[in-house]
C-alpha cells in the first residue's frame, strides 16, 4: 500500500466513506441542496488520484479527443464546457438491464463509482447534466459540491430503481453547475406530460448569470422515455419540454442549451421537433461529421439477451445564432470499445459521454 500523506488520507477516507454508505434514509424530493459553501473544499487533482488507487487493477481510461470546430471567431471570454452523460443507475446495471457480455464484477459500485468520477474529472466541465442518477444523495452532491459546484436532483415519481432488491432509492437527472463561473437566476423542475397526462419522466432547466462576461442562459437536462413502441410519447414530451423552455427563455431571448438522454434515434419525431422548433436549435454533435448535417452512428452500444443495441440516443441542442460551438469531445471507436461492448471494466456506463465548448455569440443582438 502507498503512502498517501496526510491530506489524501483524509480524502480518501471521504471517498471511501461515499463507497461503503447504503441507501440514504430519506431521500428528498428533489432538489436543490442546503449551501455547501461551509464544506470543506476538495482538490480535484487529489480526489482524482485517490479515484485512480481505487481503480489501479483495471485498465486505463479511454483515451478521447476534442475536435476543434470553431470557425476562426474570436471570443473575448472563456468556453463554457458543458458535459452531457447517462451514467447507468446502479440498481439498474446490476439488476435489471441484463448487460450479457458485462462481467457483474465490472459493475461492483466502488469501482464503477470511481470510473464515473475519473470521467468527471478529467474533463473538467463547467456545467453537467447526468442522468439515471440514484447515488445523488450519498455521493455525487457530497462530492461534487465540494469540488464547488451547485447540485440539483430531480428524481423520477416512479423509478423502476425502487423494484431492485437493496436499491439506493430512485434514480433521476441531476444538474451541476461551477459556482465560481454563474449565478442560478431561477430554477424549475419539470414533470413532462404527454397528452395532457403526468408522465414518468423529468427534466431540470436553470437560467444562469455568467459571472465574467453577465451574459443570461439557460442550460437544461432531460431523459425522456424508453424503448420501442413509444415513439408518439416521446414526442408528446419533447413537445411539452420545448413549450416549457419557450417560456423560461422568453422565446429564445435567453440562449438556450439542452442536453439529454432522448431515446429516440434522429429519424424520430422528437428530433424533428427539436430540429425545427422557434427556438432555431441545432445540435452539437452534428458538426463532427464532414457535412455538419449528420448525427453520430452511435452514443450508446450494448449487448442485451435480445441481442446487440447501437444507437444514437443522446443529445447537446443548443442555440444556434446566440452560441457558438469551439470544440466537441470525440466519441471512442468501436475498437476502443470492444467485442463486449458497454459497460466494461474500461468504461462505467452504457452510454457515452458528450461534451462541448461554447462561447456567446460575440452579437448579443443577433440571437435569432
Amino acid at each position: 500500500v502507498c503512502s498517501m500523506g496526510t491530506s489524501s488520507s483524509r480524502l480518501y477516507s471521504t471517498l471511501t466513506k461515499t463507497l461503503s454508505s447504503g441507501a440514504v434514509s430519506q431521500h428528498q424530493d428533489c432538489l436543490e441542496q442546503p449551501d455547501s459553501a461551509q464544506l470543506d473544499p476538495i482538490d480535484p487533482k487529489e480526489l482524482l488520484e485517490e479515484c485512480q488507487m481505487v481503480l489501479q487493477k483495471r485498465p486505463p481510461r479511454f483515451r478521447r479527443n476534442f475536435v476543434n470546430l470553431s470557425k476562426n471567431t474570436a471570443s473575448n471570454h472563456r468556453p463554457i464546457r458543458v458535459m452531457q452523460w447517462n451514467i447507468l443507475a446502479q440498481a439498474l446495471g446490476e439488476g435489471k438491464d441484463n448487460f450479457v457480455q458485462c462481467p457483474m464484477e465490472a459493475l461492483k459500485w466502488e469501482e464503477r463509482k470511481c470510473l464515473i468520477l475519473e470521467e468527471i474529472l478529467a474533463y473538467k466541465p463547467d456545467i453537467l447534466c447526468l442522468q439515471e442518477v440514484d447515488h445523488y444523495f450519498d455521493t455525487f452532491e457530497p462530492l461534487l459540491s465540494r469540488l464547488g459546484y451547485q447540485c440539483t436532483f430531480f428524481p423520477k415519481p416512479w423509478s423502476p430503481c425502487l423494484d431492485v432488491e437493496h436499491n439506493n432509492g430512485p434514480d433521476g437527472c441531476a444538474l451541476f453547475f461551477s459556482r465560481e463561473r454563474f449565478q442560478l437566476v431561477s430554477s424549475a423542475n419539470i414533470r413532462l406530460t404527454a397528452m395532457q397526462l403526468k408522465t414518468n419522466q423529468v427534466a431540470i432547466a436553470q437560467t444562469l448569470k455568467c459571472n465574467e462576461t453577465g451574459r443570461l442562459f439557460c442550460i437544461a437536462v432531460t431523459h425522456l422515455k424508453a424503448r420501442t413502441g413509444w415513439e408518439r410519447f416521446r414526442s408528446a414530451q419533447g413537445c411539452d419540454l420545448l413549450q416549457n423552455l419557450k417560456s423560461i427563455t422568453q422565446g429564445a431571448k435567453i440562449p438556450l442549451i439542452i442536453c439529454g438522454d432522448f431515446n429516440a434515434e434522429p429519424t424520430e419525431e422528437v428530433y424533428k421537433e427539436f430540429s425545427n422548433s422557434s427556438l432555431n436549435l441545432n445540435s452539437a454533435y452534428k458538426l463532427l461529421s464532414p457535412d455538419g448535417q449528420s448525427e453520430p452512428p452511435y452514443t450508446t452500444w450494448k449487448i442485451r439477451p435480445s441481442g446487440e443495441c447501437r444507437h444514437t440516443l443522446d443529445y447537446i441542442w443548443y442555440s444556434q445564432h446566440a452560441l457558438n460551438v469551439n470544440s466537441a469531445l470525440g466519441l471512442l471507436t468501436e475498437e476502443q470499445i470492444g467485442p463486449n461492448r458497454l459497460p466494461s471494466f474500461n468504461y462505467p456506463s452504457d452510454h457515452l459521454s458528450l461534451v462541448c465548448d461554447f462561447s456567446f455569440n460575440q452579437d448579443p443582438d443577433r440571437l435569432l
